[in-house]
């Protein structure tokens, strides 16, 4: 076994660390373009990250990450162990992704946004029925989101600005801005106002 990286088609910005064993730039298809990583990421061992990705600086990823093609994502973003973004998925920056998320495509993430671990997202409303009609649509999550651990998040719903998802809800409908969502199905409440403190606030922006 080769201990060290692969780098097949990829372009690292100054001071990236990428650890043995993991693979940048798979090429998908014949002709697809290098994955580009921003300024001082760190992609750890066991990672795949396929070509046509866009990172930006201080990406990390955990352990055993997948992100497939046409991914972007911006500034100081964490991957965690685990999680798997299937492609065509729009990621802003200060967004925290913890362990093995599920994040399928045409998924839309904003700023300062954080995702439990094990929350899975979906994109396709009725699984191998009505294929005729289906048009595959993630769930368009705004700025300053929180979503809790186990969350399950159904296709092309909307989280509004500011709104918390709590653990374990199934969050069905929209949910507007500056409310949680709680249960099975989710309900969203007016968030307390103890909770209106923006996510900006805890990640602080970074120099």
């Amino acid at each position: 076994m080769n201990p060290t990286p692969t780098l097949d088609l990829a372009v690292l910005g100054e001071n990236c660390t990428i650890q043995p064993l993991a693979y940048v730039g798979l090429a998908y298809r014949s002709g697809c373009g290098p994955a580009r990583l921003g300024d001082d990421s760190i992609v750890r061992a066991y990672t795949v990250i396929y070509g046509d990705v866009v990172t930006g600086r201080g990406f990390r990823t955990g352990h055993h990450a997948l992100i497939r093609e046409h991914t972007t994502i911006g500034d100081y973003v964490l991957v965690g162990t685990g999680t798997i973004i299937d492609g065509q998925v729009s990621i802003g920056s200060y967004v925290s992704i913890q362990s093995r998320v599920y994040i399928p495509t045409h998924t839309v993430i904003g700023d300062y946004v954080f995702i439990g671990p094990c929350v899975v997202l979906t994109n396709d409303k009725y699984p191998l029925r009505q294929r005729a009609a289906y048009q595959p649509l993630g769930p368009q999550i705004a700025d300053h989101v929180s979503i809790g651990a186990n969350a399950t998040i159904l296709p092309g719903v909307s989280i509004g600005e500011g709104a918390m998802v709590a653990a374990g809800a199934v969050v069905t409908r929209d949910v507007p801005a500056w409310h949680l969502a709680t249960g099975v199905p989710a309900r969203a409440h007016p968030l307390p106002e103890r909770l209106r403190e923006p996510n900006e606030a805890i990640f602080g922006p970074r120099k």
